[in-house]
Parts: structure tokens; C-alpha cells; sequence
């Protein structure tokens, strides 16, 4: 109830003063198993991840939202892009970040309801559909990183 509340007050300070922030999602594929994670305050599933910290750098913004979230500490983590989403009066940079090296040493901080894997053909139907869209990509092999394709 208080993380729906605070999400509340948060959509009302967007529409109001229309913010442009810089967050990042990790998709931490295992055995092409994607996981994902499903918030106290929003409704679907999706990517770990968050917002940039000030003077934090995208990979630590990656390491320490999948940490959070997921408990898992990140080995190597390639870039796969940068994208941009106006929903909600806000303007979001997200950056996305692939990761096949990780591993869980601890537990999921509070606002995380659910954390589970999925096979990649068998995404939920209840997924962040820009999230969705990049999994499936992957699944076809039509994604790229920095570090060739994943």
C-alpha cells in the first residue's frame, strides 16, 4: 500500500512538472530464460531495473537496480541500446543492458512482489509491452550489444 501510494503522488508530480529522466533495465538471460520481476505498485511484469543516481554511471545504475531487485550481483554486462518512451507526462532514456553472467547472493528489496524466470518464446501476457518487444527480438536473434549479438 505505501510503495501504490508513493507511485500515486509520483504520477501527479510528472503531470505536473513533466520530468525527463534517465533510467536502466537489465534482461538477465539464464538458459534462455529471461527474469522478471513484478512490482508492489504496478501491475505487469518487467526488466529489473530504475533510475540513475546522482553522479552514477549507467553500468552502476544497472549493477545496483539488479542487486535490488533481483538480489544477484552481475558479472560482464554489455550495452544493447539506449531508448526513449513519453508515457505517463514524462520523458524516459532508458538504457538496456544484457547480461548472461550473474549470480543470486541475496534477496529482492521490499517493493518487489514477484521474481520469476520465463522461457523467452513464453513471455507473460502481462509484460511491459516495450520490454516484451525487445525479449522477442532476442528470441528471433534480431538484437545486437556492443558485444556483438546475444
Amino acid at each position: 500500500m505505501y510503495y501504490k501510494l508513493l507511485y500515486f503522488g509520483f504520477k501527479i508530480y510528472c503531470f505536473i512538472f513533466r520530468p525527463i529522466r534517465m533510467g536502466v533495465r537489465v534482461a538477465m538471460i539464464e538458459d534462455d530464460k529471461a527474469w522478471l520481476v513484478r512490482h508492489t505498485y504496478l501491475d505487469g511484469w518487467f526488466l529489473p531495473g530504475g533510475g540513475l543516481k546522482k553522479w552514477e554511471s549507467l553500468d552502476q545504475a544497472a549493477r545496483r537496480e539488479a542487486r535490488e531487485e533481483t538480489g544477484a550481483d552481475l558479472g560482464e554486462i554489455a550495452l544493447v541500446g539506449v531508448f526513449t518512451s513519453y508515457v505517463q507526462w514524462k520523458t524516459d532514456h532508458t538504457a538496456v543492458f544484457v547480461c548472461r553472467d550473474f549470480k543470486f547472493v541475496g534477496r529482492s528489496d521490499a517493493e518487489i512482489a514477484e521474481m520469476r524466470a520465463f522461457p523467452i518464446n513464453e513471455l507473460p501476457d502481462n509484460m511491459y509491452y516495450l520490454h516484451r518487444n525487445l525479449l522477442t527480438k532476442y528470441g528471433e536473434g534480431r538484437v545486437r550489444s556492443n558485444f556483438g549479438e546475444w
